[in-house]
């Protein structure tokens, strides 16, 4: 009868147990209504705009090198015949957005994107050189993931233009643990700090601003119900299901033998 007794006690903590470590598929799978959402309008062009203490790669050429050679800080030489390159003129944008360019002087490139910058330089070497051609690219371009995911760290983004899906899967995506619906983007835009929450389990949010990831961007998947749960019971989870389940076998081995 003792054992009938220990029996009830240890089930309900083993089920409890057992409880805490489910998840319901609304908890874990991604773009869940992404059937009943029909066609959608094509979503518009996004360009980041540069901030303070960007790294900015920018380079003139033209047909004649020599006349692009005083608008770089890194220039090719011209005698060399197109064997050697030029190498990358990089500039960091200014607490006050500005950089220094040659020729041009201060020019104040903070919160524009890279379409305008293209169009302001074009317009600017324009009056000194036939036809020059502009490169521009941000050096520092980086995110990082924090929280439940496979692989936290700062990642650098070779690419202008990456989602918070591409985000994700460079930390080789969110554990089970991972709340989903709840996804924190902390964003800094002219020194002013933004919190954001996005729920990748309903496929709208790739028409959220968030949707398309900005230079600096940190994103923070907080732990579920389970994780915090498990956190409570301590390291020794694994142990306790272990102990449970070897003590029901033995008690109904017990119970079946004093038959």
């Amino acid at each position: 009868m003792k054992y009938f007794s220990l029996l009830q006690k240890t089930i309900p903590l083993f089920l409890i147990l057992f409880l805490f470590s489910c998840a319901s598929r609304k908890d874990v799978v991604y773009y869940q209504n992404i059937d009943t959402m029909g066609s959608q309008e094509k979503s518009t062009s996004y360009e980041i705009r540069i901030q303070p203490d960007d790294l900015l790669s920018i380079n003139v050429s033209a047909e004649d090198s020599e006349v692009a050679m005083p608008f770089n800080l890194n220039p090719a030489n011209p005698l060399s015949a197109g064997k050697e390159s030029a190498k990358e003129s990089v500039y960091l944008v200014d607490v006050n957005g500005f950089i220094d360019f040659p020729v041009l002087g201060k020019i104040k490139l903070s919160g524009m994107t890279r379409s305008e910058i293209l169009a302001l330089f074009q317009k600017k070497i324009s009056n000194y050189i036939k036809g020059p051609i502009i490169t521009l690219a941000i050096r520092n371009f980086k995110i990082s993931l924090q929280g439940e995911v496979n692989s936290p760290g700062t990642y650098p983004v070779v690419s202008e233009r990456v989602t918070l899906i591409e985000a994700l899967t460079m930390a080789k995506d969110l554990t089970i643990y991972g709340k989903r619906n709840n996804i924190l983007i902390i964003r800094e835009i002219d020194g002013v700090k933004s919190y954001n929450r996005v729920d990748i389990t309903k496929a709208d949010f790739m028409y959220s601003p968030f949707y398309y990831m900005a230079q600096n961007d940190v994103v923070y998947v907080e732990p579920n119900k389970s994780k915090i749960s498990g956190s409570a019971v301590g390291a020794n989870t694994g142990l306790i299901f272990s102990v449970t389940s070897i003590l029901i076998t033995v008690i109904s081995l017990i119970i079946t033998t004093s038959k």
